[in-house]
């Protein structure tokens, strides 16, 4: 059996000490992720941003708030995993500065200068051993498998999970899992419970044992 990181939940990015970017993340595709592996006998740890939710219990969970803090985590948790799940939805912007002080109102507009933050499963999948694998998300609006397999190829993954934007604070998904030829091994719809056991099939079959080293 493999031990697997899975990344899950949002990530918030500061512009004063009260007020953060993010968007609508649960992290329930992970919780999904992480009781199917553990269903079938893997060892998991959570990288997770600020949910609600519950995650099931024997995973390891480490709690995050920005997206760097969920870099930094995630790099460290990696050494010791087989693979890699990017299911979680971090922040790609953050404000150039940070307001010490809360943002009063003026009655004018209020400009935010954005940088992107680091691409965290571009920069695990860069950084990973021979052994290792890892599984991207692409959740795109509109050209889902022409992007995902864009994201696929540029962030170096094995496999990735394209998924539309009204997977986000949703008990369902609606997935394809495409791997490094675009080629469609997998697609699934219903409960997200329902949809993560057909990824860690799919997962297990490509990744985890082929790469489990001959007796």
């Amino acid at each position: 059996m493999a031990h697997i990181l899975i990344t899950s939940g949002p990530t918030r990015q500061y512009f004063d000490p009260v007020r953060y970017l993010t968007n609508a993340s649960s992290g329930r595709m992970g919780s999904a992720l992480a009781a199917a592996g553990l269903q079938r006998g893997h060892q998991v740890t959570i990288v997770s941003g600020p949910v609600t939710i519950e995650y099931p219990a024997g995973t390891d969970v480490v709690w995050v708030v920005s997206t760097e803090e969920m870099l930094a985590a995630a790099r460290e948790k990696f050494a010791a995993c087989q693979g890699l799940i990017g299911a979680a939805a971090p922040c790609d912007y953050r404000p150039r500065r940070v307001a010490t002080d809360k943002i009063a109102k003026t009655g004018k507009p209020l400009t935010l200068e954005l940088v992107e933050t680091p691409d965290i499963v571009a920069t695990l999948a860069q950084e990973k051993r021979p052994d290792q694998w890892v599984v991207g998300f692409a959740l795109e609006t509109s050209d889902r498998r022409f992007r995902a397999t864009v994201k696929l190829e540029k962030k170096r993954c094995d496999l990735i999970v394209s998924n539309g934007p009204t997977a986000m604070n949703a008990l369902e998904n609606d997935i394809e899992m495409l791997d490094r030829r675009g080629e469609v091994l997998l697609r699934a719809a219903g409960s997200k419970e329902r949809v993560a056991k057909a990824i860690l099939r799919t997962i297990e079959r490509e990744l985890i044992e082929r790469n489990r080293p001959a007796s």
